[in-house]
């Protein structure tokens, strides 16, 4: 028969398990309420991690990986680690763009967006390409549909009616379980107000020059309200 007894110390609660069957058998587990030594008031930061007393040797502390392991792992990886497709369903390695500044965007043709963003994108590409920047344009057709277009279709929709010179890039998802590496990416280092998702065509992520997300716009944000941000992150 087993039977379990539990006492309690300042640095834990114990429970002792003893089976009647083994009578100089008994075994004790550690159920801790134990004292956590961060350092720290506000739990909202716990990127140091923290210690815990051990209940057996108080003088004795127990070091807690930090919390940011993942997060800090994951920070690590940039934009100019991915290789995607362009338009002509050639691998382009984003590591080219290293020492550019971005702005990342997913396109459509047919959207009430499109004109006003295609415009205003072109013009801020036209004005800030000599000085290191660059506009990557991922089309994408999960918002009503409104990018149904082949590949070349998008690409002579862009480049004539308005003179897209910026880089546009095979058509992707930027949502769902078909999520292609570099929205996964962008999404998990931007949470937005949507968090993980996209929420329509012409949504903006800005990365800096050492290609890490700083900034993440909606839809409706339009690219001239971006140029401020833009000419910030060329001056740095």
């Amino acid at each position: 028969m087993v039977s379990m007894t539990t006492s309690s110390s300042s640095y834990g609660t114990f429970s002792t398990v003893v089976n009647s069957s083994r009578p100089n058998s008994s075994a004790t587990f550690l159920v801790p309420s134990l004292k956590f030594s961060t350092g720290i008031s506000n739990f909202a930061n716990l990127s140091n991690g923290f210690s815990l007393k051990s209940p057996i040797n108080p003088g004795f502390l127990f070091k807690s990986r930090p919390f940011t392991v993942q997060a800090r792992a994951a920070a690590e990886k940039t934009v100019h680690d991915f290789t995607v497709k362009d338009i002509d369903g050639k691998d382009v390695a984003l590591n080219k763009f290293k020492g550019k500044v971005m702005l990342i965007v997913n396109v459509a043709s047919r959207c009430g967006l499109t004109s006003s963003n295609y415009s205003e994108l072109s013009h801020l590409y036209e004005k800030y390409k000599t000085q290191g920047f660059e506009i990557l344009a991922f089309p994408c057709n999960q918002f009503g549909f409104q990018e149904p277009g082949s590949n070349s279709e998008i690409k002579q929709f862009a480049c004539t009616r308005f003179k897209a010179e910026f880089p546009i890039f095979d058509k992707v998802d930027v949502n769902g379980p078909s999520t292609a590496p570099i929205y996964e990416f962008l999404k998990s280092n931007a949470g937005g107000f949507l968090g993980g998702l996209i929420k329509w065509n012409f949504e903006k992520f800005l990365i800096d020059k050492k290609g890490k997300v700083v900034e993440r716009y909606p839809p409706t944000t339009s690219p001239f309200q971006i140029e401020k941000d833009i000419q910030k992150l060329l001056a740095a």
